[in-house]
């Protein structure tokens, strides 16, 4: 799923107006750096500009400091907001589950085989039930039960652990709690939670069931970054299959699973392929 083995990435976004690709790609040439992949948009609404370059030095010698300080120079005069990330960058990640292990045992593979970048830092859940799954993979589990009385030492104690290992992404793999405004923007930008996509049509509990008995012809799964309006941050990626008549509650269930581990797992690949772009609350997604 990740290709950033062997490329560097920029991204950038900026105020629209003349000159914002030739900013970008004239700089690299000049750099001796070869581009493999180029993705740009202009938002004509919102006068916005977002674009993301893969390259590779053809040069012996690339001095990162360097090229962000000369960069910078000419980002300035647009306005521009730049990130550059580094080949192989293996990103310190805190997972949070409750009891479903489908999603988690979907990353942990993924992390295993080195389909996506991750340097997992910890395992943090409310139950104690996936603990032997992390210890399998020699990863340190954190158990915190949660009860509305506790909420907020609970939450501290993840805030702890976040701190303590450095983490700069945050999955919500199937965590059925509602973080705390405080928490959530704590979060902001670096939380990517999943969940079924029949949301908001039937929220509560059993959705599945709920769609079973409406006769619903597609199931789904939408990851997307946290915020303090529930299920409802900015999109990221999103599943869907057709199901009809056939399909039973659980196999509407066992079908959505699959779909949530897939959309999880590309979302995540995204974020760290920097093909995610914030803007006025929504993003802008290259995807591959």
């Amino acid at each position: 799923m990740s290709r950033m083995s062997d490329t560097w990435i920029l991204a950038a976004q900026c105020p629209s107006r003349l000159g914002t690709v030739d900013v970008v790609t004239r700089f690299l040439k000049e750099q001796q750096c070869y581009i493999t992949e180029l993705n740009s948009f202009d938002d004509r609404l919102g006068g916005r500009f977002f674009i993301r370059a893969e390259f590779r030095p053809e040069r012996d010698e690339f001095h990162e400091e360097r090229f962000q300080a000369d960069f910078a120079a000419r980002a300035n005069e647009f306005d521009m907001q730049f990130e550059l990330t580094a080949p192989g960058k293996r990103t310190g990640t805190v997972i949070m589950v409750s009891k479903a292990d489908h999603c988690l045992n979907d990353l942990l593979y993924r992390y295993r085989t080195g389909q996506l970048p991750l340097d997992i830092k910890a395992v943090i859940s409310n139950h104690p039930d996936l603990e032997p799954l992390a210890a399998w993979h020699d990863l340190p589990y954190h158990y915190l039960p949660i009860t509305p009385e506790t909420k907020l030492q609970q939450e501290a104690q993840i805030r702890e652990i976040i701190a303590d290992t450095d983490a700069e992404l945050v999955v919500l793999a199937r965590y059925m709690q509602v973080l705390s405004p405080s928490m959530c923007e704590l979060l902001a930008g670096r939380a990517i939670n999943i969940h079924h996509s029949l949301l908001p049509g039937f929220k509560g509990a059993k959705p599945y069931h709920q769609a079973y008995e409406k006769g619903v012809k597609l199931v789904g799964a939408t990851a997307h970054y946290i915020n303090n309006d529930l299920d409802e941050g900015p999109i990221i990626a999103q599943g869907v299959e057709p199901v009809d008549h056939t399909h039973y509650p659980e196999d509407l269930v066992a079908k959505g699973r699959d779909i949530e581990c897939l959309t999880l797992a590309r979302a995540i690949s995204y974020h760290l392929e920097r093909r995610v772009f914030f803007y006025s609350g929504r993003t802008v997604v290259f995807g591959n």
